[in-house]
C-alpha cells in the first residue's frame, strides 16, 4: 500500500480501532475497488464490522481466510520476522520499550522492500 496511515500505536486490537483503521483506507482508495483479504480475528467479525463492510460493498469486497491456516495468511510471515529481530526471547520492561522495539523492526522492513517482497513472493 502507497499510503502512509498514521495513528497511535494500539497495542491491542478492537472493533474500533479496525474500523478506524478500515475508515483510514476507504478515505485514501474511495471510489477505487478495495478486495480485501483479513484473517479470523474476533474484531473482523464483529457486528459494526460486518455492517461497516455490508455498507460500503459496492466498491469493497472481503475475502476471510480459513481459520487456523496461517499458511495461508501472508501478514503471518512478516510477523515471525517481527518476534525473531525483535521481541523473541527479550525482556520489554513496559509498553513504551515493546512500542520502541516494534517501530524499530517495522522502519527496517520498510528500508528493505526486498525482503518483504520475499516473505510475500508465494502469495503472489
Amino acid at each position: 500500500m502507497k499510503a502512509v496511515l498514521r495513528g497511535a500505536f494500539t497495542l491491542f486490537q478492537r472493533a474500533d480501532t479496525y474500523l478506524n483503521f478500515l475508515e483510514q483506507v476507504a478515505r485514501h482508495y474511495y471510489p477505487r475497488p478495495v478486495f480485501w483479504v483479513q484473517g479470523n480475528a474476533s474484531y473482523h467479525k464483529d457486528a459494526d464490522v460486518r455492517d461497516w463492510f455490508a455498507a460500503n460493498r459496492s466498491w469493497w469486497k472481503v475475502f476471510n481466510l480459513p481459520p487456523y491456516c496461517p499458511e495461508f495468511n501472508a501478514t503471518e510471515r512478516l510477523w515471525h520476522h517481527t518476534r525473531v529481530t525483535g521481541t523473541h526471547n527479550r525482556y520489554l520492561a513496559d509498553d513504551g520499550e515493546l512500542n520502541a522495539t516494534l517501530t524499530r523492526v517495522f522502519r527496517s522492513m520498510q528500508r528493505r522492500p526486498d525482503q518483504i517482497r520475499g516473505y510475500l513472493q508465494p502469495f503472489a
